[in-house]
């Protein structure tokens, strides 16, 4: 993966980010887990199934063992083809599959309580193997990280 690609991406995150003082810093401050994340992945963006509003679609899994125990995932597929050509991917004419760069997939699901998993598809044509971030270990990375920007930030500069 293009580290440079990479940085472009956030740095889109960061010029899209709120201006309020806080939201770009908070961003530039959890690019090092996006980025540690998305290095793992081999594209620079994915298609999403969305709505014609832009929602993205939310896939409710059932184990098969236990049919009570379900889990919610977004789905990423290296191509356009591929999303088309999902079992999965529901025949619906409200649905559409938009591309979006990696680095924006990983910061929006870190935000999503509704969203257990998200699933990206790495090899073109091949959608019985996917990579796997859950949703809390995402959080997880990102809160440490955050902890220790936090830390950071309240030495004083002069400490030395």
């Amino acid at each position: 993966m293009d580290l440079d690609q990479l940085d472009q991406q956030i740095q889109t995150l960061v010029d899209q980010a709120p201006q309020d003082g806080q939201t770009p810093g908070v961003v530039e401050a959890i690019a090092p887990v996006l980025k540690q994340i998305a290095q793992q992945l081999k594209q620079p963006e994915y298609y999403v199934l969305q709505t014609l509003d832009q929602n993205w679609v939310i896939t409710t899994l059932s184990s098969r063992n236990e049919p009570d125990v379900e889990k919610k995932v977004i789905y990423a597929f290296p191509t356009l083809n591929d999303a088309a050509n999902a079992p999965f991917a529901f025949k619906n004419p409200q649905l559409m599959a938009f591309p979006t760069p990696v680095i924006h997939i990983l910061f929006q699901v870190a935000s999503m309580k509704t969203v257990d998993s998200t699933v990206f598809f790495n090899e073109p044509g091949n959608l019985s193997t996917g990579t796997e971030i859950r949703q809390s270990d995402l959080q997880t990375l990102i809160q440490a990280q955050l902890q220790r920007w936090k830390n950071a930030q309240s030495i004083p500069p002069d400490l030395a």
